[in-house]
């Protein structure tokens, strides 16, 4: 086997393991995901709006590949579920700006923590050379990270 050939193995093997864990985290009915009632459109603009201050709805219609007439409707249904607000843009008072509030910003803390608390038991199985270990390779995923995509969300580090 040639060293391409063994690290293209390599890295086929350790994503399957990845897609493994994932389906096993996600098929938790405790998730904050399952019992919130978004639709996946409307979870979309919710986990958008977390990793930026506001958005408009151009912003937003592009984000989402639809148009500005079916983000006027999501937003609509997210306001009546109380996870955003509207706010008229302070630079151009035509433009709408679209934000979390409090319990927008509460929903995406709990996704956030329950998918790190099911993370965490699972490390707490492992031993501590493991750990180490693990600790050694996820710094350097995210060095590549860095190194292919530029700057790396704050949430995403591997404190």
């Amino acid at each position: 086997m040639s060293v391409t050939d063994e690290r293209d193995e390599l890295i086929r093997r350790i994503s399957e393991t990845q897609r493994g864990l994932g389906r096993f985290l996600a098929g938790d009915q405790s998730s904050p995901l399952f019992s919130s009632n978004l639709t996946m459109r409307q979870l979309k603009v919710v986990i958008i709006l977390a990793h930026t201050p506001s958005a408009s709805g151009q912003d937003l219609a592009h984000h989402l590949a639809v148009g500005l007439g079916t983000v006027t409707g999501i937003v609509d249904r997210l306001v009546a579920h109380g996870l955003v607000t509207r706010r008229e843009d302070p630079h151009d008072r035509r433009v709408r700006r679209v934000e979390l509030t409090d319990a927008g910003r509460t929903l995406i803390e709990q996704i956030r923590d329950t998918g790190l608390e099911h993370y965490r038991r699972i490390m707490h199985c492992l031993d501590t050379d493991t750990l180490r270990t693990l600790a050694d390779v996820t710094a350097k995923i995210h060095q590549a990270a860095e190194h292919l995509y530029g700057r790396i969300p704050a949430h995403t580090t591997t404190d």
